[in-house]
């Protein structure tokens, strides 16, 4: 397998400048730049910049792919805006997920690097696109994908089986979330154990309505004002806002590592048995199919009688292997029938006949051996 890596960036809260645009062209002269991202691809070699520095300095969001299986996410948040001291319960001790800070940002990481690589051919392309929202749910207070990452050790067996899960449930899945785990390749029947409880709700329209109209007029004259001003993160922040203001909902037991585990297996065990019953109902009618168009085909040659015994003197007279294919298929139609009427006498007698007037015919010969 050829070498490929595929490196992106985006910056979401503000273009680049043209003198940004200059300085990542010093790192690649063959990469895709833009006024919002950088891409490139490696057949050969590396990329001569370090994505950790290009996120502190420019970018919201990166996504690295290369075909021996490392695949990583980062994403850029502005610390006001994140309460950072939650982000330790999801992440722990384990290598799925890190963070570090620099200025007035927060940066995300999350990498692994699977055992098995998929063989089918992805270029990257394409997945940061799907990634994207994810950066404006943190950003709105929206925790599930921290829940992944947690998950994603709870899979790989480095949390204890009585840790308990850091949110009461990963439902309803979003379309990001969803790419996140195809991303990532977690485990499906383990996302489907966590995603069976839903998460704290979120904001919605109707839910919104009423703590919009009772916030403060200083709080709705900031929001405004930010709006007007052009701030990429004003809804956001609204939207975290009005999170926080939810009516609170009755506590849940959490449940533990190893519930999900456990409940993950009961999953994958109904599933695999859904499974087999399915494929064995399509092997059945597979049978009934092919046993009905025998069928008709051993009618449609008893009907035509003594000519297929013609038909076959023909084939085997071509004296090449297609003929006396084509002869041994009919022979062998013939010889059902012989049985099914109780008529193989006859039918023996056809053979033996065969043999004797084509015994020459060492490649139909051996065919007819078979029969």
């Amino acid at each position: 397998m050829s070498e490929y890596q595929y490196y992106e960036f985006q910056t979401i809260d503000r273009p680049l400048s043209a003198a940004d645009v200059k300085a990542l062209r010093a790192l690649s002269t063959r990469a895709r730049i833009t006024s919002t991202s950088f891409t490139n691809t490696y057949q050969w070699g590396d990329f001569k910049g370090d994505p950790a520095r290009l996120m502190e300095q420019w970018f919201d969001l990166h996504l690295y792919l290369a075909n021996w299986g490392t695949r990583c996410l980062m994403i850029r948040l502005p610390r006001r805006l994140i309460e950072q001291d939650q982000f330790g319960a999801f992440l722990g001790a384990h290598d799925f997920g890190r963070y570090w800070t620099k200025g007035d940002n927060l940066i995300l990481s999350i990498a692994t690097d699977a055992d098995d690589v998929d063989e089918e051919w992805d270029d990257g392309s394409g997945w940061l696109a799907a990634l994207a929202p994810l950066r404006a749910a943190l950003l709105e207070g929206d925790l599930r994908v921290l829940y992944l990452v947690w998950l994603m050790a709870v899979e790989a067996e480095l949390v204890t089986p009585d840790e308990t899960e850091p949110l009461p449930g990963l439902g309803p899945m979003t379309a990001a979330l969803e790419a996140f785990v195809d991303f990532f390749a977690i485990d499906r029947d383990l996302v489907e154990a966590a995603a069976a409880r839903d998460a704290q709700p979120g904001p919605t329209d109707a839910a919104a309505g009423p703590i919009i109209a009772a916030m403060t007029d200083p709080e709705k004259t900031g929001f405004l004002t930010r709006l007007f001003e052009g701030d990429a993160l004003a809804v956001n922040a609204l939207r975290r806002l009005v999170r926080t203001r939810l009516p609170a909902t009755a506590p849940v037991a959490a449940r533990r590592a190893g519930d999900l585990r456990a409940r993950a297996e009961a999953i994958r065990q109904a599933r695999e048995r859904a499974e087999a019953k399915k494929i064995l109902a399509e092997q059945k009618q597979q049978e009934r199919a092919a046993a009905q168009a025998r069928r008709a085909r051993l009618d449609e040659i008893e009907r035509r009688g003594d000519r297929v015994w013609s038909e076959i003197e023909t084939e085997i007279q071509k004296r090449n292997v297609n003929g006396y294919d084509r002869a041994i298929v009919l022979l062998s139609d013939l010889k059902a029938i012989a049985k099914a009427k109780g008529t193989t006498d006859a039918f023996d007698r056809h053979i033996a006949d065969l043999r004797q007037r084509y015994a020459r015919r060492y490649t139909f010969i051996e065919r007819l051996d078979t029969l």
